[in-house]
């Protein structure tokens, strides 16, 4: 493990912090340009140029918008420390407005036109689709957040999100043996990442847990009609419903559970996709006693947390909230500068080949590290809904390895 952990910086520590990573920016302000810079990156003596792609309109605009605060902040806080090789990070936001097509237009540009050295974004995996080609044809770098089914691996992006092994299974395995769970009602939005996910699940409900689907369905990005689909829970009675349903449409889906009287003392429910973040439209009370599997709840009692929760809310106000994926986002800045600083350039090809090992000991979640394929090491815990709109954790894994192409899954 040859990089050094970064630290990551509550605000009441700025100003200490960034007398001594001023120091440290110092050795690398006499660096010229050229010399950090050799493919023609939006990088001067001064400054160094990122982007940031999410939905800030549309429906996944409930789930976006605490990734683009939290990279934000992380950015903010990074340049209060010094900045990266002694460069202030400007930031150019781009709003892929829940349209995949627009993801990846506004991909072109800020790779293009803008030539950003990095860019922190998208959420659904159909968003991360749709950019990645243009990532791959133009040598871009992404730091991608979101939890999601696998079955990928590009030199172009690291995943600080986890994927299928360390959530989906992670969380079957919890709940068949906490709960005896032998049946199970699959339910997705209709898009790549629910989809896959749940071919994932019944693959590893059936096989390897030996239990049985009693029903699968999916629904429009957007939709706000459940009413059928709670018919069809009640009359099927599964152990567990496994859901993953993204957006908006988690608001209507919940409250008219809680209408129709689907509630935890009679029904157990475990979401892929319902995080703090999402619970703040939909209302604790609407979910309390549900189940979540992520690897980051707001409620995590360790320093770190503590420091990126007092910071966070000094920033954006004493009623905000962060989910799975807003924590994520907050890592992408980190791993960059600390991918930046141990290739001693912002050129892609060395900031990819530096990421690899790099680790975060003072990440919010705890400790995470960049394995060889892109993704992190990191711990899956399950979290029990709240009436508050938090999470009390009632399980966490060791850490867990990334494996992005699980045998027999595929």
């Amino acid at each position: 493990m040859d990089s050094q952990p970064i630290r990551l910086l509550p605000r009441r520590l700025a100003v200490g912090a960034a007398a001594l990573s001023l120091l440290a920016g110092s050795l690398f302000s006499h660096v010229a340009s050229a010399e950090v810079n050799t493919t023609g990156l939006a990088v001067t003596d001064s400054e160094v140029t990122v982007g940031i792609l999410h939905s800030a309109t549309g429906t996944m605009a409930i789930s976006e918008t605490g990734s683009i605060q939290a990279e934000r902040l992380a950015i903010e806080q990074i340049n209060a420390s010094g900045g990266v090789l002694g460069r202030q990070i400007k930031v150019i936001q781009e709003d892929g407005a829940s349209d995949w097509p627009t993801f990846a237009e506004k991909a072109r540009k800020l790779l293009v036109g803008d030539k950003v050295a990095t860019v922190f974004g998208c959420w659904t995996s159909a968003s991360r689709k749709a950019v990645l080609p243009v990532f791959e044809k133009e040598n871009g770098l992404l730091y991608y957040p979101t939890f999601y089914e696998g079955l990928e691996q590009s030199k172009n992006v690291i995943y600080t999100g986890q994927e299928a092994t360390q959530q989906i299974l992670a969380g079957l395995d919890w709940v068949a043996k906490e709960k005896g769970a032998k049946t199970f009602y699959l339910l997705g939005s209709d898009y790549i990442w629910p989809r896959t996910s749940m071919k994932i699940a019944r693959k590893h409900i059936e096989n390897v847990l030996g239990g049985k689907v009693v029903g699968e369905e999916y629904y429009p990005l957007g939709n706000t009609q459940f009413g059928s689909l709670i018919n069809k829970i009640k009359l099927r009675k599964p152990d567990v419903v496994f859901a993953a349903v993204v957006g908006g449409s988690n608001v209507a889906f919940y409250k008219q559970m809680k209408a129709a009287g689907v509630t935890a003392d009679k029904q157990t429910l475990l979401t892929l996709s319902v995080t703090e973040d999402e619970l703040l439209g939909i209302g604790g009370e609407n979910m309390a006693g549900f189940y979540a599997s992520m690897k980051y709840f707001q409620s995590l009692d360790n320093p770190n947390n503590a420091a990126f929760v007092e910071a966070f809310k000094a920033k954006y106000g004493k009623d905000a909230v962060i989910g799975d994926v807003t924590q994520a986002a907050y890592l992408g800045p980190w791993l960059w500068k600390a991918a930046v600083e141990k290739a001693g350039s912002f050129d892609i090809d060395k900031v990819v080949a530096a990421s690899p090992g790099i680790e975060l000991d003072t990440a919010p979640e705890g400790y995470v590290k960049v394995h060889d394929n892109h993704h992190l090491w990191s711990k899956t815990r399950i979290g029990e809904v709240q009436k508050d709109g938090q999470f009390k954790v009632v399980f966490e894994s060791d850490l867990i390895e990334p494996n992005p192409f699980p045998e027999g899954y595929q």
